[in-house]
């Protein structure tokens, strides 16, 4: 497998930098396609997606990011950040000399997704997103708050229990695969960020508390959204609304997974997501996932839920 590449970068004034794992060019195959760029929440920086880089690697180069607030990157400015993210990802595509990339983005990275393709729609071949955050309702912004008066009073071990458990469906009702493996995973996510990043609680508070905009719609660009089908964040069906300002959009839920499905499910996300970027049928992996359907359309009936896989590596970096 070909070396990683680290790249610096600025914005204004602003350092952040990207990893680059270039496809293997002994991979072979006929599903080349653009280079992916991975989006990912707060906690997800550069170094957070080894399931991507097993499933796209032979097909395409993997970039994963720490943009300005997130990982190693300095601090956002007070004030919009949106306006500096895209420009922080427009910067990543000129520094690979790229004319055109597949870009994927999960919970707040798909703000910053969406928004990139919206205001340069001809510099994205292709666009998935995922957890879509939409709609946040009053209850998940209470609890929210209460984990950042916790962080404000000194108590972290309080914050990433409240935060992991505002981010996820907690119902024993509803089956979950792999929630308390997740589970685990996201409060010392939180825990690993606020000990080794000096801005870390800032930035925890802006993807816990800003109000991103996805409104507008978008045409123009193949898109593909999914969402787990317990999201507590934002329901399914906000976000299936959602996809559907999309043109030509094509939506899917996956089963027994809620905000968190690219730890839950992260096999059936990855192989997913390269299906999509590769133009090749989402049959025979979608056949077995509930409610896929193209955006406006009917849902149709639930079939057989996939088979459980066994669990990854999601050590912090």
């Amino acid at each position: 497998m070909p070396e990683e590449i680290i790249r610096s970068l600025t914005v204004d004034g602003l350092r952040y930098g990207y990893r680059l794992l270039p496809r293997d060019p002994a991979a072979g195959g006929a599903h080349v396609t653009e280079p992916v760029l991975v989006i990912g929440g707060a906690l997800q920086g550069m170094f957070g997606w080894p399931q991507m880089d097993d499933h796209l690697g032979p097909v395409a180069d993997v970039v994963t990011a720490d943009l300005p607030g997130m990982g190693s990157a300095d601090p956002l400015p007070p004030g919009p950040s949106a306006p500096v993210l895209r420009a922080a990802v427009t910067g990543i595509i000129d520094d690979l000399g790229a004319s055109r990339i597949n870009l994927f983005g999960f919970s707040y990275g798909a703000a910053i997704a969406f928004g990139c393709a919206r205001h340069a729609p001809g510099r994205i071949a292709r666009l998935v997103l995922g957890g879509v955050p939409t709609h946040i309702g009053e209850d998940r912004r209470i609890h929210w708050r209460r984990a950042t008066q916790a962080l404000a009073e000194g108590d972290a071990e309080g914050f990433a229990t409240l935060a992991a458990d505002g981010l996820m469906c907690l119902d024993p009702e509803r089956p979950v695969h792999r929630r308390e493996l997740a589970r685990r995973y996201v409060r010392r996510s939180f825990l690993h960020a606020l000990a080794h990043s000096e801005h870390a609680a800032d930035s925890l508070r802006r993807a816990l508390g800003d109000r991103p905009d996805f409104s507008g719609g978008l045409s123009g660009v193949p898109a593909l959204v999914f969402a787990g089908e317990h999201d507590t964040v934002t329901s399914p069906e906000l976000q299936r609304e959602f996809a559907g300002t999309i043109e030509g959009s094509r939506f899917l839920t996956l089963p027994e997974s809620d905000h968190w499905v690219v730890l839950e499910r992260s096999d059936e996300v990855a192989a997913l997501v390269t299906r999509f970027f590769t133009d090749r049928p989402l049959e025979p992996l979608t056949a077995r996932l509930p409610h896929q359907a193209r955006a406006g359309e009917a849902v149709p009936p639930e079939s057989a839920p996939v088979p459980p896989q066994e669990p990854g590596s999601y050590a912090p970096r």
